[in-house]
This record gives C-alpha cells, sequence and structure tokens, in this order.
C-alpha cells in the first residue's frame, strides 16, 4: 500500500526546507526499493518531485543539504553558483527514468533560476560531437562539478554517470554553460585528443567494471585507462575495463587536453601549462 507524506505548507510555498525533508525523502526513497509494481513506484516518485521541486525553488537551498540520502545526488560548485540535484527511477516494465534540477544561483540578480531536466533510459550513444540542450538531454547523474572560464564565458565542468545502456555503463565529462536567452548549453569544443576537438568525452565499459573519474584539482581530470580484457571483442565496449593505469585531462591554454599513462601522483605533471 501506497505511504502518503503530508508536506507542510511554508514548504511547499517554496520557504526554508524543515528539518524533516531528509526524513520524508528517505522513507520515499525505502519505499520505492520496496514496491514492484510500476505505477505505485510512479506515485511514490511524484512524491519525491514534489518535495524536490519546492526545495530548489526554495530560498534556502544553497545553505541547506538533504543529509543521509544514498538516492539523491547533490553537489554544489566551489562557487556556490551551481547545484544540481539528480537521481534515477527503476522500472520494471518500462525504461527507467533520470531527473535533473539545475540550479542556478545569480547574486547580482539577488535571484535564483531552476532548470529541470527528464529523460527515459537511451541505450543510444552519447554524442561527443554535439550540443544538448533541455529538450533533448540524454540522462545522467552528475556528482561532481568544477567552474571554468571558457572564452571568457563561464562554465561548470561536470562529471557524470549513465546507467541507461543495459548493455554497459557510462561516465561522462560534460560542460555546462547558458545561453544569452538563459537556456542551458550542455557541450563546449573543448577536449582535444587524436588531433581533434570534442564538445565532451563519454567512456563506456563493462557493468562488470568499475571505473574512476574524478577532478585532480581545478586543471586536471584523472581517470582509468579502459582496455578490452577480452581479445576477441577488443571494439566491443561490454567487454571493456581498467587495466590499472591513469590518464588525464589536463587544462592547457583553455582547452582540456589529453594524456596517456600519467602518474596521478606527481602533482608536476597535473599542473596546467
Amino acid at each position: 500500500m501506497l505511504l502518503i507524506y503530508f508536506l507542510s505548507l511554508q514548504f511547499l510555498e517554496g520557504q526554508p526546507a524543515p528539518t524533516g525533508g531528509s526524513t520524508q525523502l528517505d522513507k520515499l526513497f525505502v519505499q520505492l526499493l520496496k514496491e514492484t509494481d510500476d505505477s505505485v513506484r510512479l506515485q511514490i516518485n511524484d512524491s519525491i518531485r514534489t518535495i524536490v521541486e519546492s526545495y530548489a525553488e526554495s530560498d534556502s537551498v544553497f545553505i541547506h543539504r538533504f543529509s543521509n540520502l544514498k538516492f539523491l545526488g547533490q553537489v554544489t560548485s566551489p562557487d556556490t553558483l551551481i547545484k544540481i540535484i539528480t537521481w534515477n527511477l527503476l522500472l520494471r516494465n518500462q525504461p527507467g527514468r533520470y531527473y535533473c534540477y539545475i540550479i542556478r544561483n545569480l547574486p547580482e540578480l539577488k535571484s535564483r533560476k531552476v532548470y529541470k531536466l527528464y529523460n527515459e533510459y537511451d541505450t543510444t550513444v552519447i554524442d561527443k560531437e554535439k550540443i544538448y540542450k533541455t529538450d533533448n538531454w540524454y540522462g545522467a547523474l552528475y556528482y561532481d562539478l568544477r567552474p571554468q572560464i571558457i572564452n571568457g564565458t563561464n562554465c561548470w565542468v561536470l562529471l557524470g554517470i549513465d546507467y541507461g545502456n543495459p548493455e554497459i555503463t557510462r561516465k561522462l565529462i560534460e560542460i555546462l554553460s547558458f545561453g544569452k536567452d538563459d537556456s542551458i548549453i550542455l557541450g563546449v569544443k573543448s577536449f582535444l585528443s587524436d588531433n581533434s576537438m570534442k564538445f565532451r568525452e563519454v567512456f563506456e565499459y563493462s557493468l562488470t567494471a568499475t571505473m574512476t573519474l574524478r577532478f585532480g584539482g581545478d586543471d586536471s581530470i584523472i581517470f582509468d585507462h579502459l582496455v578490452s580484457f577480452s581479445p576477441d571483442n577488443e571494439n566491443d565496449r561490454r567487454f571493456f575495463g581498467p587495466h590499472y593505469s591513469n590518464d588525464a585531462y589536463i587544462l592547457e591554454n583553455g582547452f582540456w587536453k589529453l594524456h596517456l599513462n600519467i602518474d596521478a601522483r606527481n602533482k608536476e605533471i597535473l599542473k596546467p601549462q
């Protein structure tokens, strides 16, 4: 039986989140784990969306964080200008779904802007050569971000993971910026590898493998080198995994340049040129 959680009127009207917000969300996510009926899971998820949306639009979103929640991603940029909240919903008889709220802090206007992104799980390859926007977002969970200025424009580098393909896992390095009309822009031609420039980097590997992708600092992104562990399937990403060595993108002259087989312990190597 679906449990119904009543929120305070103050919370729903966008005021500072009450201390019980974390408890309410935790109960809802636990209920999702127990429930097997898709229609009920969607109803529970609607309650989660109600809480998160009210929180995203509240005055306290940049000073409050929901605590002890395993299934809700919450990351804030070091410059406190961007906060991203993401989660995914698994369903038994239809594609799973991604939900993302990007909150943009506008201190000069003493206001905030909330962007809502949504997509079903998608097996389509995330294109490294195109720009994505709100209406064609590929779907992912973002777990870290850093600010960066590219060609005089304020941008944010995002690290994310995508479980939308049942045969492989994807991790990605994305760049977020905003257009003149304040619309979201995902992708900037800033990643240099193999003598070509890409809008983003995407890694695909086996569901059974674990890949590390992390910031080495503001100017470096370190990740496991991926290789095929099946000689007969050298081009099949379902058989790719870490090689126990590291590669990195290092910021050089405003671009992220790929460096292979680096020593992640050597801070000098990870410095921008």
